[in-house]
């Protein structure tokens, strides 16, 4: 039977990981690659960070001096992975989530801290397989038509808009 490894790094200390997200991160990447049909076994590396440090990767890696709520770092190319020699499993790349604007996400959007983690996870895997929203179009709804089905089959049905709250200000 096909296995997924998904390391997890808690490298910040700015919000508690609560009971059971390491479980869902777990499900999410299993249920992306279940969805894709992907054969075979996968690793992913999945690191909790802070504020500063989404900043200082978005800086270095993309050329965005701002923080934001998730990078993808992929390993492969067009369906070609390097491979573990020790496990045999495709090396599909790393997911960095900034757990602080998770939260914040969650609360602006009028969701659970499970289906914004959830939804981030759902999210980043898609891009380590390819897939790519940066230039809108169709291929940006594929995407995240691709989300919501991860979302639906983990019961983290999306409850409303991804608008703000009417009554939040967000100044």
């Amino acid at each position: 039977m096909d296995k997924t490894k998904v390391i997890i790094v808690d490298r910040q200390k700015a919000v508690k990981i609560p009971t059971g997200i390491r479980l869902l991160i777990r499900r999410c990447c299993n249920a992306v690659l279940q969805m894709e049909k992907i054969p075979g076994s996968c690793e992913v590396c999945v690191s909790f960070v802070d504020t500063d440090e989404i900043q200082r990767l978005n800086a270095q890696y993309r050329n965005h001096d701002n923080a934001t709520d998730v990078l993808s770092f992929p390993l492969g190319i067009d369906g070609n992975y390097d491979v573990n020699p020790a496990t045999g499993a495709k090396q599909l790349g790393d997911i960095v989530l900034c757990v602080p604007i998770a939260v914040e996400q969650a609360k602006r959007y009028g969701h659970s801290f499970q289906r914004e983690i959830g939804y981030l996870t759902a999210h980043s895997m898609l891009h380590l397989l390819g897939y790519d929203h940066e230039q809108g179009g169709i291929e940006a709804v594929r995407m995240r038509e691709k989300e919501e089905e991860v979302m639906q089959s983990l019961g983290l049905p999306r409850d409303g808009s991804y608008a703000p709250n009417a009554d939040e200000d967000l100044t």
